[in-house]
């Protein structure tokens, strides 16, 4: 039986981070009512000129820098002409012969080891508006609140063999990309979404096999199963002795399945021409050196920091520092005289469960160090209790309440004086003289059960480490 390799390259498209679209002022914020953030140029109004917006061209360098790529100098944007029904001018504004950044690669590190994956070019472009099907009136409606919001595009050489590789290629970008703060990456938002074009072929052969590209993959779990669907459906077709057709597919997750939506197009079906409302994008030395110079540091130098600075496990490390917003939040926290590790636990443990809990990533994270370090604090002093101390991170990661205040306004700090401590415990030790027989017994489990039953005559507002202490005491 013949074995065949998979082929995959990607296009990726990321929504950039600024404020107004590519062309206009108009605003990118995402959820507005459709059609709300829209003028005459992002709609295609006759007479409208477009004007370059400088923010989007130093996200493009920066991303471009970030992996390896060289930056073009000079370069101009082109019309890509095509109708479509949310693409208000008719055609888009994008770069053709001369994008902003070509030849680069990012690295990837899979089971199989580390491998360089090339970049053939990233290129600014413009995002075109948003069908929306409805099925009760039957009909389609354009919102254009998405028209003109800038986008890069990402072209990857074809290097990628496997799922594994694209989706460790798709995190490295989206890290990467994250960090500069061009852009949020959300999947689910449209923030970032990928073209899989896929191709098979025999192993040992050099030619590359029939693509197809496939769209509407919104979720790195969709991308795995549309590149194994597709690979199967090829090595099918071929097995029967039918060709691979190149065209445009949908993937449809529920049935993991792809559909066939349009035939493959080539650039000279697009009738590419230089675009004439827009003057060349000039790159000069010092405005280069100064987005390099702005660079963050990245996580590999971030993480061999963390472990030369901070002592703490590698696990830690690799969870703290992928999210810029979750490695931000550490630092600075630690910043504000908190032990490393404590801040690691209380990031790893209470603030990961909460994420998970609300389906968010820690890009999502609102509170702030100050409030996180003031939890500690209040723990560190002996003014609450964990347990009670969870509690009020809650509302920290909920609301950013100010810990300190919260804690005063609830009547939650802890019981100070021994004297009231001591006489409920005698209470305690009094009610329950079975625990007490048992505990003299041997069945040192009990002192559990009588610990518990005085946190729970103190509402909580006392030191469990104590109770026990004086409750050893009582029990001799």
């Amino acid at each position: 039986m013949k074995e065949y390799e998979t082929v995959i390259g990607l296009e990726v498209h990321v929504e950039l981070a600024t404020k107004t679209k590519i062309f206009c002022s108009c605003s990118t914020e995402f959820g507005g009512a459709p059609n709300t953030h829209t003028c005459p140029v992002c709609t295609g109004m006759p007479g409208s000129l477009p004007v370059l917006n400088k923010k989007v061209v130093e996200y493009a360098i920066a991303v471009g820098l970030a992996t390896n790529c060289e930056i073009t100098r000079n370069g101009k944007f082109d019309r890509k002409n095509y109708f479509y029904p949310d693409n208000p001018q008719n055609y888009q504004i994008s770069q053709l012969y001369l994008p902003i950044c070509r030849n680069g690669h990012v690295d990837i590190e899979t089971e199989k080891g580390k491998k360089s994956i090339g970049i053939h070019e990233i290129h600014m472009e413009e995002d075109a508006g948003k069908l929306i099907h409805d099925d009760w009136m039957d009909c389609s409606l354009v919102d254009f609140n998405r028209s003109g919001v800038p986008l890069i595009e990402i072209v990857s050489e074809p290097d990628m063999r496997s799922a594994d590789e694209v989706i460790a290629y798709l995190e490295k970008l989206r890290m990467v990309i994250q960090y500069l703060g061009a852009s949020d990456c959300k999947l689910q938002e449209g923030s970032m979404r990928a073209d899989v074009n896929l191709s098979v072929r025999e192993v040992g052969s050099e030619k590359f096999g029939t693509r197809t590209e496939m769209k509407n993959l919104n979720s790195f779990r969709a991308i795995s199963r549309a590149i194994e669907g597709e690979r199967n459906r090829q090595i099918d077709l071929l097995e029967s002795g039918e060709p691979v057709i190149q065209e445009t597919r949908r993937w449809d997750d529920n049935k993991e399945y792809s559909y066939a939506m349009r035939s493959k197009e080539d650039a000279q079906d697009y009738r590419y021409f230089p675009e004439p409302d827009l003057v060349p994008v000039v790159i000069s030395e010092e405005w280069l050196e100064s987005i390099r110079a702005q660079q963050p540091e990245f996580r590999d130098a971030k993480m061999e920091r963390y472990r030369q600075e901070y002592g703490i496990p590698d696990y830690d490390i690799e969870i703290l520092t992928e999210y810029k917003k979750m490695a931000d939040l550490f630092e600075e926290t630690i910043a504000l005289g908190k032990k490393p590790k404590e801040v690691s636990n209380w990031l790893m443990v209470e603030t990961m469960r909460l994420l998970k809990e609300n389906n968010q990533t820690p890009q999502d994270l609102t509170f702030s160090p100050e409030h996180l370090a003031g939890v500690i604090t209040l723990v560190e002093e002996g003014k609450i209790n964990r347990n009670t101390a969870k509690e009020v991170f809650e509302e920290v990661f909920y609301h950013d309440v100010d810990p300190v205040s919260y804690v005063e306004e609830k009547g939650l700090g802890m019981v100070s004086d021994d004297g009231e401590l001591r006489s409920v415990i005698e209470e305690i030790v009094k009610n329950n003289p079975q625990s007490v027989e048992d505990y003299h017994n041997g069945k040192k489990k009990a002192v559990g059960f009588l610990v518990g039953q005085t946190m729970k005559a103190m509402k909580g507002k006392a030191d469990p480490a104590k109770v026990n202490v004086i409750l050893q005491e009582f029990l001799g």
